[in-house]
């Protein structure tokens, strides 16, 4: 929304300053964007004489003008304009000038063999009228010569922002009402002068009970025998220092009053409507030509003015050509209506048309303003274009009733900290335009009409610190004690995963919830697919069942690009329905390539199943789970290599399953064409991950180092074939914790003197104690415990 100050001060009376005025908008929430002059881009246009005319030697149509700017200098300007003439004072543009119509940039120029030194301006081409014959002819003093004519006329134009709660700001007066709240200045009464309505309304309105009639207020005044003509020198100013064009009087007064007081006009040529006017809806397909020249197919349900044989305009909207006003107009039809937002928004976005009166109408602007727009316009009307003016004709609803509130003056404090008496807010609202009937604690407001954002007592606790001051809220310092956590355990646990798999050397991917399901099927055989009906692309068409779908996508990109080892993970949902809750966070890292490569530290060897363990398990250990309560088996999903991958639950194979891990299947790895075949991938299901009872970091012993000598013990146990060495180790751990520091297993062997059913497992047992050192009976005491132990618990024996 532009403003002017002159304009402003038409409805506010203030001796402030323009710095103080742009302060106090900001500060109430009319946030100033912009402060520039007018004329800015124009000071360079000039008042100049023509001193004397001459035919131009070579061409009948053109004359040679001696022109003075000032001073001296008399420059020579070629022009073709028929009323240039000895003594003309005009605007004179120099070589380098932009003309604002034609954006051409003048330069020093011979026109048919004589040099012509800038040019003369007529109206059109500085963007002041839409067509002008001949050159501006201006009636100033000889003084003025020389003066730049738009710094003489400048104003500055402020932007403000205006929030879409507030469109009772998209006129100046409801700006000036705001301001004049906050003491900077006195609101000017409206001044009304009685004119006579003589003339009959000689075309009759109506509006049809459509089921979703946009319309329900249109009021309309006949005036007759009018005579349309340019607008005076003060109405076109106005409209130029908003930037816009200056058309005839009556097009420019309908303008001036939606600028001025929020209330969009349109004015018929009625000598062109079909016998009466009807506001009902669109039919589907029917044709309207707007007057931005554009041709319009309109759909059921769209409001339309229409008379008895087409449509005459989109209500609220756009007029149309068949009834637009020229200055030829003898006879008009004045329409003021209120239109319903919701209407006005979906015709506009349906149809990508965009006004000033569909911006306001959209937003709401006051439904009881229909009859003031009326009189406000009528009375400019007849007293720049003459004529008679009929009474006034209001069809549909009338007025509408002003919302009341009890406001209790105490919750203001209680919101906003700070106390307000209730005389303090009493004058306040009223300065706004609230009307207050004050009790002992208590107001019963009675809402504006055009106030349509103000519904509850919160809303008028906005207004009241809006104006009385943000700066007065006391600052308060946040308490530093902190009675809850930040994060919860989950959120923690997160955050945790990608410092834990970053730890590692991998890189963190963020990627859709969505992908290709192409991809996607290849890790997720057997589960049902869920689609997404309205994708933002082809390649993103189902919800991801697999946290490896995409990072198999920008794995393959990583090694097409020539990266040879490439470490990825990412953290994010994974959906096995689409139903609220049936999805979980999951945890997933793939990574291809080789150990070592060309190292000069260590042997280069390829990746194996064992790395990708390692990071799983260390993984589960940061994140609080304890290395006894991970069991492992061989039981993965079908995306796994069948004999290099397994399974992590907790405690116990019937545990809450806490990770797969392994070798992606080498069919998945041919499917989609990688070019290092050698990948293995991990998923940790984080909600499986148990909360413990203290902080990760006070569960995790410090190490504390035995001063005693340590001893080794090697064993061979016969076991079944079938049986988990992982198991067997956990047990013999188990045995005893204080002298067991590390169960290791070196050899598994199976063939001959083994039974076929059975294997060979070597298992070394290093022992030591943190009070003594241990003696050879004490080595044999749990030596011959542990043989007991596992013989008991699996079947196991000794091997001889």
């Amino acid at each position: 929304m532009i403003i002017t100050l002159p304009w402003l001060k038409d409805h506010l009376k203030t001796k402030a300053k323009e710095k103080e005025i742009i302060d106090k908008l900001t500060n109430i929430g009319l946030e100033v964007e912009s402060v520039k002059e007018n004329s800015e881009e124009l000071s360079e246009f000039k008042i100049a004489k023509i001193m004397k005319t001459e035919k131009h030697p070579n061409a009948d149509k053109l004359k040679v003008c001696d022109v003075s700017v000032g001073g001296k200098e008399i420059l020579k300007v070629v022009c073709g304009a028929s009323n240039a003439r000895d003594g003309l004072i005009t605007i004179y543009a120099p070589p380098g000038a932009v003309i604002p119509k034609t954006k051409f940039q003048l330069k020093v120029a011979k026109i048919r063999g004589i040099e012509s030194r800038g040019m003369l301006c007529s109206e059109s081409e500085l963007n002041l009228k839409d067509k002008s014959d001949g050159i501006i002819e201006l009636s100033v003093k000889e003084q003025e010569i020389g003066k730049s004519y738009f710094k003489s006329k400048s104003e500055k134009a402020i932007d403000i922002a205006i929030t879409p709660n507030r469109p009772d700001c998209l006129g100046i007066r409801g700006i000036a009402r705001d301001l004049s709240s906050t003491g900077i200045g006195k609101l000017i009464s409206l001044k009304r002068n009685k004119f006579k309505q003589t003339s009959r309304h000689l075309i009759k309105t109506s509006i049809t009970k459509d089921k979703h009639q946009g319309c329900l207020t249109f009021g309309s005044c006949y005036i007759k025998n009018i005579m349309n003509k340019e607008s005076p020198e003060w109405l076109k100013n106005k409209l130029h220092s908003l930037g816009l064009k200056p058309i005839s009087a009556v097009v420019d007064i309908t303008n001036y009053v939606m600028f001025d007081l929020n209330r969009p006009l349109h004015a018929y040529d009625a000598d062109k409507i079909d016998r009466e006017i009807i506001v009902r809806d669109a039919k589907e397909g029917e044709e309207f030509e707007a007057l931005d020249n554009k041709k319009y197919k309109l759909k059921k349900g769209m409001c339309v003015i229409a008379d008895k044989s087409s449509v005459l305009g989109l209500g609220g909207i756009i007029g149309g050509t068949k009834t637009s006003t020229e200055f030829e107009t003898k006879n008009i039809l004045l329409e003021s209506a209120y239109f319903l937002p919701s209407s006005i928004r979906k015709t506009s976005r349906e149809l990508a048309i965009n006004t000033d009166a569909k911006y306001r109408f959209e937003r709401g602007i006051d439904p009881n303003s229909v009859l003031e727009g009326l009189e406000v316009a009528t009375e400019l009307i007849l007293k720049i274009c003459g004529g008679r003016a009929s009474k006034f004709i209001i069809t549909g609803k009338n007025s509408q009733k002003n919302r009341i509130i009890k406001f209790e003056i105490d919750n203001f404090e209680n919101l906003i900290g700070i106390p307000i008496s209730i005389n303090e807010a009493q004058k306040i609202l009223i300065s706004l335009g609230f009307i207050c009937k004050k009790g002992k604690k208590d107001l019963k407001v009675k809402i504006p009409s055009w106030r349509p954002d103000i519904y509850q007592d919160v809303d008028l606790i906005e207004e009241l610190i809006r104006i009385k001051g943000f700066k007065n809220i006391k600052l308060i310092s946040p308490e530093k004690k902190r009675e809850k956590e930040t994060l919860n355990f989950k959120q923690k646990l997160f955050h945790l995963s990608q410092r834990s798999l970053a730890s590692k050397g991998f890189l963190e991917s963020v990627t859709w919830s969505f992908t290709d399901s192409k991809i996607d099927g290849q890790f997720s055989k057997g589960e049902k697919e869920i689609e997404i009906l309205n994708p933002i692309s082809s390649d993103l068409d189902v919800l991801r069942r697999s946290i490896f779908s995409n990072l198999a996508i920008h794995l393959k990109k990583n090694q097409d690009r020539g990266y040879e080892d490439v470490s990825l993970f990412e953290i994010g949902p994974v959906f096995f329905g689409k139903n609220p809750g049936e999805q979980q966070i999951v945890a997933g890292a793939l990574k291809s390539g080789k150990i070592g490569r060309k190292s000069w530290i260590e042997k280069e060897r390829n990746l194996d199943v064992f790395d990708i363990k390692s990071d799983v398990f260390k993984t589960l250990i940061e994140l609080g789970v304890s290395e006894h309560d991970l069991f492992i088996s061989d039981k993965t999903k079908q995306c796994y290599h069948p004999g290099r991958s397994g399974s992590i639950n907790l405690k116990s194979e019937k545990g809450p399953h806490l990770a797969y891990f392994g070798e992606v299947h080498p069919a998945i790895i041919k499917k989609l064409d990688f070019k290092e075949p050698n990948i293995y991938g991990l998923e940790i299901f984080l909600k499986n991950i148990p909360e413990p009872n203290k902080k990760i970091r006070q569960i995790k012993k410090s190490f504390q180092p035995s001063d005693f000598q340590k001893s080794q013990r090697d064993f061979a146990f016969v076991i079944d074939k079938i049986f988990k060495i992982g198991l067997l180790e956990r047990i013999i751990k188990q045995i005893d914790d204080s002298l067991i520091q590390e169960v290791t297993t070196f050899d598994v062997y199976e063939g001959e003197n083994i039974p076929k059913d059975k294997k060979s497992v070597a298992i070394n047992v290093t022992l030591q104690s943190t009070n003594k050192t241990l003696t050879e009976k004490d080595l044999d005491q749990i030596s011959k415990k542990i043989i007991t132990v596992v013989r008991e618990k699996t079947g196991a024996t000794i091997r001889s």
